[in-house]
């Protein structure tokens, strides 16, 4: 089964523009992602994918490997499926520009889920143990069945307590996907779906087409580069 990763980056993001390309102490955020990817050990190849000059030449500078996207795309997930149609590979694993901190150990979790010819997309959840997280819509909840497959994804309370004195646990979604390329190329094909229009979020068109997401649960959540804020926390958590 051959495994590759690709990880979209666009320069221009809407709320922290250039992000990609800012210092994280002598390395850039992407530079650094590609590297811990890499460094996973868990890929017969790594690709950053983008349609920016700049976040090439920084990647080829340092020896990695690049493949050009041509076309305005919505999302990275879009943007891996235009350069993945033309490679051969099995399983192809999404990886967030913005993670520096991906791990080995959850990724290794999520590639091993396709070792049941049922799975066709994986992706991670981590428990959430903040009141104000469960609230707040920014955070993407997942309920999962007993056998770990994905039943909903919302910006709701889900589930929603009505016995108050009932336990349960709640589960953020963490954007990190691994997809068997047929479904890939399906996914991306396929128009949005109406609660994907609702909630806005792409994991409900397939669900809606009748493809639940194989969920591994990570380890807490390391910083994810979406504001200023984040890339001082990423600072601090590398001393720097």
């Amino acid at each position: 089964m051959k495994v590759i990763a690709m990880i979209p980056a666009r320069y221009e993001a809407s709320r922290f523009p250039g992000k990609l390309m800012q210092l994280l102490g002598s390395k850039t955020v992407i530079q650094r992602t590609y590297e811990a990817t890499v460094q996973t050990n868990l890929f017969d190849e790594v690709y950053v994918v983008t349609d920016s000059d700049l976040i090439e030449a920084e990647i080829k500078k340092n020896g990695g490997q690049v493949l050009r996207s041509q076309q305005a795309h919505e999302s990275g997930t879009d943007r891996i499926a235009e350069v993945a149609r033309n490679r051969v590979f099995d399983i192809v694993v999404n990886v967030q520009g913005d993670s520096p901190f991906i791990k080995k150990e959850s990724l290794q979790q999520v590639i091993a889920q396709f070792n049941d010819p049922a799975v066709q997309v994986g992706s991670m959840m981590r428990p959430i143990t903040e009141a104000e997280d469960i609230q707040n819509p920014n955070v993407v909840k997942v309920v999962v069945d007993l056998n770990n497959n994905s039943i909903f994804f919302s910006r709701s309370v889900i589930p929603f307590p009505r016995d108050p004195q009932a336990s349960s646990s709640y589960y953020e979604h963490i954007g990190v996907y691994a997809f068997r390329k047929e479904i890939l190329l399906h996914f991306t094909a396929w128009p949005l779906t109406p609660l994907e229009k609702i909630e806005k979020l792409e994991c409900l068109r397939l669900l809606e087409h009748g493809i639940s997401i194989r969920m591994v649960l990570a380890p807490e959540k390391g910083v994810e580069i979406d504001t200023p804020e984040d890339l001082e926390k990423a600072r601090v958590l590398l001393g720097l």
